[in-house]
C-alpha cells in the first residue's frame, strides 16, 4: 500500500477573518441572507450594486467573512489543535488582500507577511507538509471594480506580483502549490471563481466569463514558470470541483449527455492545465456561445511548456444527468441533480457516495496519468454542542470510515495517490452559503451564522476517531 498523507483544510477567506489592515475581497462583500435555493444563489451571484452597497459605512448586513472562524484571534490556539490532532499535511491559502489590500500595490503588507510567516514555520517545525492554495476564490474587490477582475488581463501581472511574493517569502517551506481553487467553478459562480460580476437581469456574458478562465490558465502558467525560475521545491498543481456523473437511465441519450456534460463541467480546465491545451471540444463549444478568446501566441506557448506536476480535485457528491424532465432535484456542490434513489443525503441535500470518490479516483488518474491528490472532501452537518462541551458527530465518522475505504481501495488498485485532505479541518463559514451552520470541521467553533457566540473551540467526537485514523496511518 503506498504511502498517503492524510490531512486537513482551511480557506483563508473562511477561516481567518478580517484582522487588521487587510482590504475587502469578493468574499467579504458576500451577505448571509437566511438559507433557501434562492437565498444562496443570491449571495454568491452579485452585481455591481450589491458590491457597492456593501462597502458603504453604514450597512447593517451581515457579511460573515468578515469574522470568518476568527482564525486571526485563535492561530496558535488552532495550530496546538492541529499538532494534536497529528495531521500529516495542511492545506490552508493565503489572503492575496491581505498582503495587497487592493491589488496594486507594488509591495506587500509587512503584518499580512509576519502573520503568514509564523503559521508557516510553526507548521514546519511540528513536521506537518503545507499545501498552500495560493488564490482560494478571494480576489481584492478593487480590482473588481476598477478593472473588472480576472476579465481584464492586467489582473496576470497583479497576480503574479502577489505569487513571487509567496514564492520568495515561503519557497523553502511548502511542498504543494496551488494556484487557483476549483477553477472549475468560474464557470458555475462567476463572481467567486472570477470576479465576474452579473448584470441587472441576471444573465452573464460567456465571452466575460472564458475570457477571465483563460486569464487564469496563463497566470497558471506563469506561476509555474516563475517557480521553476526561482528553484522552487515544491510541487505544482491545479484543481477542479468534480461531480461523478452516473446516467439516470440505461437510455443512450442520458450516456452521451453524460459525456458532453462531464467534457465541459468536470474536464473541460484540467484538460487545459495538465496537457497543456485546449481540447477539441471546446471549439465547438465556443463557437455555438460566440466566445472570442483573444488568447496570444505567446499564452498558447505558455500553457504547453508550464504545465501542472500533479492533478487534484474536490469530491462531495455524486450527480446524476438525464434529458428528462424531471422535478426531483437534488443540491450539490455548486451544481443541482437529480435525485438518486440508491444514496441517501446530507441536510443540504448533498447526496453521500463512497463509491463515487473512488470512480473518481480512477476516472482522474486514467485520463491524466499525473499523482493525484484529494484537496477537499467532508461532510457538512448541523452539529450540536452538549452541555458538558461535546460534539457527537457519528455521522461524520461514518462518512470519513467509508470515504478513507473508498480511497485505500482505489489506491490498492493501482491510482497513485498522495494526500487527501479532509475540507473544514476547523469549522468555517460555507463558502457556498455564508453559513456557521453548516459545519464540516473535527474542531467546533462556537459561533452562529449571524456571529453570536464565544468563538471557543471544542473537540468532536470525530477529532478522537481521525486522530486514532492517522496514528493508525503513518
Amino acid at each position: 500500500m503506498q504511502n498517503i498523507l492524510w490531512g486537513g483544510a482551511t480557506s483563508a477567506s473562511q477561516y481567518e477573518g478580517w484582522g487588521t489592515r487587510k482590504g475587502l475581497d469578493t468574499q467579504d462583500v458576500r451577505p448571509y441572507l437566511p438559507r433557501t435555493s434562492v437565498a444562496t444563489t443570491a449571495t454568491r451571484l452579485l452585481t455591481r450594486d450589491n458590491v457597492l452597497s456593501a462597502l458603504t459605512p453604514d450597512s447593517d448586513s451581515n457579511y460573515p467573512f468578515r469574522r470568518g472562524a476568527q482564525g486571526i484571534e485563535h492561530t496558535d490556539e488552532d495550530l496546538d489543535l492541529l499538532e494534536e490532532l497529528g495531521l500529516q499535511i495542511y492545506r490552508l491559502s493565503i489572503s492575496w488582500s491581505r498582503l495587497f489590500p487592493t491589488g496594486t500595490e507594488e509591495t506587500p503588507d509587512l503584518e499580512g507577511i509576519a502573520y503568514y510567516d509564523h503559521i508557516f514555520r510553526r507548521l514546519n517545525r511540528a513536521g506537518i507538509k503545507i499545501f498552500v492554495t495560493m488564490n482560494h476564490y478571494a480576489l481584492p474587490v478593487e480590482l473588481v471594480l476598477s478593472q473588472g477582475g480576472w476579465t481584464n488581463r492586467k489582473t496576470i501581472l497583479h497576480y503574479l506580483r502577489f505569487a513571487r511574493t509567496v514564492l520568495e517569502h515561503w519557497g523553502d517551506l511548502v511542498d504543494y502549490w496551488l494556484p487557483f481553487n476549483e477553477i472549475n467553478a468560474g464557470y458555475f459562480s462567476p463572481f467567486n471563481g472570477l470576479g465576474v460580476l452579473r448584470k441587472e437581469d441576471g444573465s452573464y456574458d460567456y465571452n466575460q466569463i472564458f475570457r477571465a478562465l483563460h486569464h487564469q490558465f496563463v497566470a497558471s502558467a506563469k506561476t509555474i514558470q516563475l517557480g521553476r525560475q526561482l528553484g522552487i521545491k515544491g510541487q505544482f498543481g491545479s484543481m477542479i470541483a468534480c461531480f461523478c456523473y452516473y446516467p439516470l437511465t440505461p437510455k443512450p441519450e442520458d450516456n452521451l449527455k453524460l459525456v458532453l456534460d462531464e467534457q465541459i463541467n468536470q474536464w473541460f480546465c484540467m484538460d487545459v492545465l495538465s496537457k497543456g491545451y485546449y481540447p477539441y471540444y471546446m471549439k465547438r463549444f465556443f463557437a455555438q456561445h460566440q466566445v472570442d478568446l483573444a488568447e496570444t501566441t505567446e499564452d498558447l506557448e505558455l500553457l504547453a511548456a508550464y504545465t501542472c506536476d500533479f492533478v487534484s480535485f474536490s469530491y462531495y457528491s455524486s450527480s446524476i444527468v438525464t434529458t428528462e424532465e424531471s422535478g426531483q432535484q437534488q443540491a450539490g456542490n455548486l451544481v443541482a441533480t437529480h435525485k438518486n434513489p440508491y444514496l441517501k443525503a446530507s441536510d443540504w441535500g448533498w447526496q453521500i457516495d463512497p463509491t463515487g470518490l473512488q470512480t473518481t479516483l480512477h476516472k482522474v488518474y486514467d485520463r491524466y496519468n499525473k499523482p493525484v491528490i484529494i484537496s477537499e472532501n467532508g461532510f457538512g452537518a448541523h452539529d450540536q454542542l452538549t452541555a458538558d462541551g461535546k460534539i457527537h458527530d457519528d455521522y461524520r465518522i461514518d462518512y470519513f470510515a467509508k470515504h478513507f475505504a473508498a480511497i485505500k481501495q482505489a489506491a490498492a488498485e493501482g491510482v497513485d495517490l498522495r494526500a487527501y485532505m479532509a475540507w473544514g479541518i476547523i469549522d468555517i463559514v460555507s463558502a457556498g452559503s455564508c453559513e456557521m451552520d453548516k459545519r464540516y470541521g473535527v474542531i467546533y467553533v462556537d459561533a452562529d451564522n449571524v456571529g453570536n457566540g464565544s468563538y471557543a473551540r471544542y473537540k468532536k467526537d470525530s477529532f478522537h476517531w481521525y486522530r486514532n485514523f492517522l496514528q493508525q496511518n503513518r
